[in-house]
C-alpha cells in the first residue's frame, strides 16, 4: 500500500481546509514546491496536489505553483481540482504531471472521462468525494443524489485507471478513516482504490492496510500537524508485517 501526501494549494500556499469548507484554512506553508521536497526526501513515491480554488470556481488557480512543485521533484505527481475540459488536461500532461484528477467533471460531463481515458489511457483517475453514500461536487459543496458506488462502476466502465475515494464528514477531522466504507468501495470495483480523509495516526495506516487491495492513502493533515511521521508511514505501509 503506498502512502501518498497531499499538497492543498490555495492562493499559491500550501493549506489545509477543515471538511472541505473554503474558509475553514489553515496555511501550512507558502513554498509549496519545498513541501513536496520534503515529502519525496521522506520517501513519497507519488504527490497527491489539488487546486482548491479550481475546485471551488472551475478555473485553474495555482498553475505557477504545480509548475514549481514538478520542477522540484523527479517522483509522480498526480492533480485535481477545476479541470473539467480536455484542453486543461492536455496543459497538466505537457508539464509533466502523470496522472489527472476528474472530480465534478466525472458527474457533469461524463463523455469527458471516457475522452481522457481514451486520450490518457492509464493517467486518468476519476475523484469521488461522498458524504453518508452520496458523491459530491463543486468542491463538496453540493451533494448530489448520485450513490458513490454506482458512481464507481461507471467510472470503471468509462475506462478510469483508478479511484480516490473521499469520506468528506473525517476529511481534515483527525477522526480516523471510514473503515467499512473505504473497504465497500476496494469490493465495488476492480480498479484501484486510493483511501483519502480522516487519517490521524499510524494505528489508521495499519487499519487500512489491512483492507485487502486497498492500493493507497491520502494524507495531509496529519503529516503537516505532526500527528503521523510520513517516513514511518510508508515504512509500515510497505512492510509485509506489522
Amino acid at each position: 500500500m503506498f502512502v501518498i501526501p497531499a499538497i492543498d494549494l490555495k492562493g499559491g500556499q500550501c493549506v489545509r481546509l477543515l471538511q472541505g469548507k473554503e474558509d475553514a484554512v489553515t496555511i501550512y506553508s507558502d513554498d509549496p514546491a519545498s513541501t513536496a521536497k520534503r515529502w519525496e526526501e521522506s520517501g513519497a513515491k507519488l504527490l497527491h496536489v489539488v487546486d482548491l480554488d479550481g475546485a471551488f470556481t472551475g478555473n485553474q488557480k495555482n498553475l505557477d505553483a504545480i509548475i514549481k512543485i514538478r520542477q522540484s521533484v523527479s517522483i509522480d505527481i498526480e492533480v485535481g481540482g477545476g479541470i473539467r475540459d480536455i484542453k486543461k488536461i492536455d496543459g497538466l500532461v505537457s508539464i509533466g504531471i502523470n496522472r489527472i484528477i476528474l472530480g465534478t467533471a466525472v458527474i457533469e460531463n461524463p463523455s469527458l472521462l471516457k475522452d481522457a481515458c481514451a486520450k490518457y489511457p492509464g493517467r486518468i483517475l476519476a475523484g469521488i468525494d461522498a458524504k453518508d453514500g452520496r458523491a459530491a461536487v463543486k468542491g463538496w459543496v453540493e451533494i448530489t443524489g448520485t450513490n458513490a458506488k454506482d458512481l464507481a462502476q461507471e467510472m470503471e466502465k468509462a475506462g478510469a485507471a483508478g479511484i480516490i475515494y473521499t469520506d468528506i464528514s473525517r476529511d481534515g477531522m483527525l477522526a480516523g478513516p471510514n473503515i467499512p466504507a473505504m473497504k465497500e468501495m476496494v469490493e465495488t470495483v476492480s480498479i484501484p482504490i486510493i483511501a483519502s480523509g480522516g487519517v490521524s495516526s499510524i494505528k489508521d495506516i495499519i487499519s487500512l492496510k489491512e483492507i485487502k487491495n486497498l492500493w493507497g492513502v491520502i494524507t495531509g493533515k496529519a503529516i503537516y500537524s505532526g500527528a503521523v511521521d510520513l517516513k514511518e508511514a510508508i515504512r509500515i505501509a510497505q512492510s509485509s508485517g506489522f
